[in-house]
């Protein structure tokens, strides 16, 4: 769980990766996470060298050292929230799964909202389930990072013209439940200044596990 990205894509992601024994990434088209085990030289230079074009994130509890050769775009602090709690209950009406039918519709409300890294297929990580109104994709959420025996609730968002109707808390309670009948533990990142956030999934039964860290790596071109 201290490292989530490692953990999903040398188990149950092994088959979304890119990469070797050292290091690892996620294909580009599923999604721009890239990581290693350790802090070795090695390991370190092996994770620069999957990165091309686009920038990529590295996700850990450890602190994250720099990339050789790379410039870092961002650095930030999040938290990694872990499900303790009673299975939420909210209501289930309208929330279908999402499938490729509607991936660019996923892929517009991604960048739209911006829940986190998104691309068109990253629905490849996991079920994606969400809500229509008006002909429109109004709200989704889905599952990202699988380290054993868990699943990373993620890409929960809602279209601005349908926000204020709960649809966000009623899709992350629903997925909650889902991973639950499973059986495997519910868990999701947030940043660590979203105290709006923290709260809401704290009320859905959702504990602070650990604090993360999160930073940003691009190759500089010429």
């Amino acid at each position: 769980m201290d490292r989530p990205v490692w953990a999903s894509l040398t188990g149950a992601h092994a088959h979304l990766a890119q990469g070797g024994r050292i290091a690892r990434r996620y294909r580009p088209e599923v999604n721009v996470f890239v990581a290693g085990p350790d802090e070795e030289p090695e390991t370190l230079t092996a994770m620069a060298e999957l990165i091309r074009g686009e920038p990529a994130y590295v996700v850990q509890a450890p602190p994250i050292a720099d990339l050789p050769g790379l410039t870092t775009v961002m650095r930030r602090a999040a938290v990694q929230m872990v499900f303790d709690g009673a299975p939420p209950a909210e209501d289930d009406t309208e929330i279908i799964p999402l499938d490729e039918a509607v991936a660019d519709e996923m892929l517009a409300l991604a960048t739209l909202t911006e829940p986190g890294p998104f691309r068109r297929d990253t629905r490849l990580m996991g079920p994606f389930f969400g809500v229509k109104r008006e002909g429109r994709l109004a709200a989704m959420a889905g599952e990202r990072m699988h380290p054993p025996g868990y699943a990373e609730l993620s890409g929960v968002c809602t279209h601005p013209d349908f926000r204020g109707q709960g649809l966000g808390r009623r899709l992350s309670a629903f997925k909650t439940r889902a991973i639950l009948q499973r059986g495997e533990a519910p868990f999701l990142h947030a940043w660590k200044d979203n105290l709006g956030a923290i709260a809401l999934y704290e009320k859905l039964g959702y504990r602070q596990r650990c604090d993360m860290n999160v930073a940003v790596f691009e190759r500089v071109k010429g």
